[in-house]
């Protein structure tokens, strides 16, 4: 929150024209999501510079070079989806619990977005999730699945990552992009406002050839791994 409190605080004189252009990109009949997208590429950099964080990134040439995949990444926190956006240039979508869909600043990052809202108590609404997303990534969307279903609150361990999330990229036959998130949890958990480095990692994604006639729950154990092996050879070089 700290950390949070300080960003805001150096971007008082900016503030109030970003806040004016994020509710008027929320037109999505008359901005597009290139548009959009654009406008939070641009501003999330200067943001996250001005919470004294630094990015890290590797793997940007693992993604696939058409769009229409699925991204996979360890869940840590709030930052995470600002890693993404800083880094992730083309536009991406993100799926996110319904308990924040009403949260200022999130419910219209939500619609310029597009996100899908998902409810987890509620099955039928998931599978209907499940469904656009399917419908979406074939069209060529690039989708966020945080295939934990919470942050881990463990550090840069990894929580066990659900089979079911991976259904809307098995049924579309789409390209899986495992990455590892990496300190990305002392951006906003710790209450520190301590200069940082959060570590992204774009791995090599996993195409259908590569994963057909696998389980969901197979699928997830294999991206778990990927990215549980690329955080311990990071921070044990470190260390």
């Amino acid at each position: 929150m700290k950390r949070i409190m300080l960003m805001v605080f150096r971007s008082l004189l900016i503030l109030p024209y970003w806040l004016i252009r994020i509710f008027q990109l929320c037109n999505i009949e008359k901005y597009d999501s290139h548009t959009r997208y654009a406008f939070l590429h641009k501003i999330v950099p200067i943001v996250i510079r001005r919470g004294r964080i630094k990015i890290h990134v590797t793997g940007l040439e693992n993604l696939p070079s058409e769009s229409g995949y699925v991204m996979f990444p360890n869940h840590q926190g709030l930052f995470d989806a600002l890693a993404f956006i800083q880094t992730h240039e083309r536009p991406l979508v993100t799926v996110m619990k319904k308990e924040v869909k009403n949260t200022f600043l999130l419910k219209q990052v939500i619609t310029m977005l597009q996100a899908e809202v998902i409810d987890r108590d509620d099955i039928r609404q998931s599978m209907q999730v499940i469904m656009n997303m399917t419908r979406r990534v074939k069209a060529g969307e690039n989708f966020i699945i945080f295939a934990e279903g919470t942050r881990s609150r463990q550090g840069n361990s990894l929580l066990e990552f659900k089979g079911g999330s991976f259904k809307s990229a098995m049924n579309a036959k789409s390209p899986v992009v495992p990455v590892a998130l990496i300190d990305s949890y002392k951006a906003f958990d710790t209450g520190s406002i301590s200069r940082l480095t959060v570590q992204i990692h774009y791995l090599k994604p996993l195409y259908y050839e590569d994963y057909k006639g696998m389980k969901s729950t197979e699928l997830a154990n294999k991206v778990s791994d990927i990215i549980r092996e690329k955080i311990k050879d990071e921070t044990s070089s470190i260390e």
